[in-house]
C-alpha cells in the first residue's frame, strides 16, 4: 500500500467536490483528512503515471505562505519517501 501526505497551505481546507471526485478513482483505496493534512491511500503502484488533483477553498486570508510538503512513501517501510513542495497555484 502507498500512501501519499499532503500537508494544506495555511489558511487552505480540501474541497468537498474534490474529496468527492478523488473518491471515485478506482486506484484509491481510503481518503482521510484531519486538521491540515489529506492523506491519500493507494492499493498499489505500477509503471503508469498518475496524476492527482486536489481542489482547495480558502478560508482564512494569509499573508507569505510556505511551501506545502508532499510526502509519498509505501505505508509497510515509511523510511524510503520522497518530499516535493508546493506553494500553490496563484500564490
Amino acid at each position: 500500500m502507498v500512501i501519499i501526505e499532503v500537508s494544506l497551505l495555511s489558511g487552505f481546507i480540501l474541497a468537498s467536490r474534490s474529496r468527492m471526485m478523488l473518491e471515485h478513482r478506482t486506484i484509491i483505496k481510503k481518503i482521510e483528512v484531519e486538521a491540515n493534512v489529506v492523506y491519500i491511500y493507494l492499493e498499489k503502484l505500477n509503471d503508469e503515471s498518475q496524476t492527482f488533483i486536489l481542489q482547495l477553498e480558502q478560508v482564512i486570508q494569509m499573508k507569505n505562505l510556505k511551501p506545502a510538503i508532499i510526502k509519498i512513501y509505501d505505508y509497510y517501510q515509511p523510511g524510503g519517501l520522497q518530499i516535493s513542495s508546493s506553494s500553490g497555484a496563484g500564490s
